[in-house]
């Protein structure tokens, strides 16, 4: 399988997001892959006297909490696997993990598993369940997010097995055990049926194969597709924008699509491979616009503009789509 280079983290912009001009910049993090929502609440440096609140008997985790009758709508109930507190917010039962750290302020985290809660040592329950409960609708909101976003992620996990499909270049592709083949091969049928996939890709195994060997052949047939796209697109785009880069090198890094560094070295995440080419371009322009422009000034964003005038549009598919869950 071909070996992606991991992107180093130091001194990255956010593709989403204004920075200062770097020796390297890059995209925002591929969605669904981490993306919990943090919140930082300050308190005062003295500390407070406010009593501790036990969980109730009987209501600890893995327990439910009977729904208060004031609001006809039906409780939710948000459950960290950690967790070892309880606090009702806005009729809807929270179950937090928290922890006691070396810290000068309440932090709050909220990622597929649910909440968790950093605060200081010195912080009494009791102010640490008001700041819940001030920031009771942000919190809501992020483990709605965070609940959906966990559904998503279960349904874009791959079954690995002769007949499952897998998105590339935009479209669905069937993946076919055949013996017969050697390698991977891409075949178009031209005559599909409306709303029936097109492409079908022919992997040169036994229907015996495992789930791991079946993985592992697609994986490497997408990076290979991979690499062939992203130089054929990079040879486009350098013409348009007037630029050179040195080197062209694919990465599976978990927190960006792409950077491009001071000596012209661009890097792109091979699991780009799964969005349509509109949205791949927009990444490849993003990244040698920097070698123009290592920012992401209001300059930097006239120069993707340039060759791209509608880049939002891509900018919001790689924002929101679900990536397909290989392992």
């Amino acid at each position: 399988m071909t070996r992606a280079t991991a992107v180093p983290n130091t001194q990255q912009l956010s593709l989403f997001g204004e920075a200062e001009p770097a020796a390297q910049v890059g995209d925002a993090a591929p969605p669904d892959r981490g993306g919990a929502a943090v919140w930082v609440e300050p308190v005062d440096s003295a500390p407070t006297r406010s009593p501790l609140r036990p969980v109730p008997r009987g209501s600890g985790p893995g327990t439910a909490v009977p729904p208060s009758p004031a609001s006809g709508l039906t409780p939710a109930v948000f459950r960290h696997p950690q967790a070892d507190r309880e606090i009702r917010l806005k009729e809807h039962l929270v179950a937090y993990a928290l922890k006691r750290a070396r810290r000068r302020s309440i932090g709050f985290i909220v990622g597929v598993e649910g909440l968790s809660v950093n605060a200081p040592k010195w912080v009494g329950i009791g102010d640490i369940e008001a700041a819940l409960q001030e920031k009771a609708a942000w919190i809501l909101k992020k483990l709605r997010e965070q609940q959906e976003r966990g559904q998503r992620l279960q349904a874009a996990k791959v079954d690995w097995r002769d007949g499952t499909s897998i998105p590339f270049l935009g479209e669905t592709v069937i993946v076919v055990l055949d013996p017969r083949t050697t390698g991977a091969v891409l075949n178009t049928d031209a005559t599909s049926l409306p709303g029936v996939p097109r492409l079908t890709l022919h992997i040169g195994l036994p229907h015996t194969a495992t789930a791991e060997q079946i993985r592992d052949a697609v994986q490497s047939w997408l990076q290979r597709q991979a690499r062939r796209v992203f130089e054929e697109r990079c040879r486009l785009f350098t013409e348009r924008l007037g630029v050179r880069y040195t080197r062209l090198s694919l990465s599976s890094a978990q927190t960006r699509w792409g950077s491009a560094s001071a000596d012209g070295s661009i890097r792109l995440n091979w699991r780009l491979i799964h969005f349509a080419l509109h949205t791949i371009d927009y990444v490849v322009a993003h990244e040698l616009a920097h070698l123009r422009e290592m920012n992401h000034s209001p300059r930097f964003w006239d120069v993707v503009r340039s060759v791209l005038p509608d880049y939002e549009r891509a900018r919001g598919v790689l924002k929101d789509d679900v990536l397909p869950v290989l392992d």
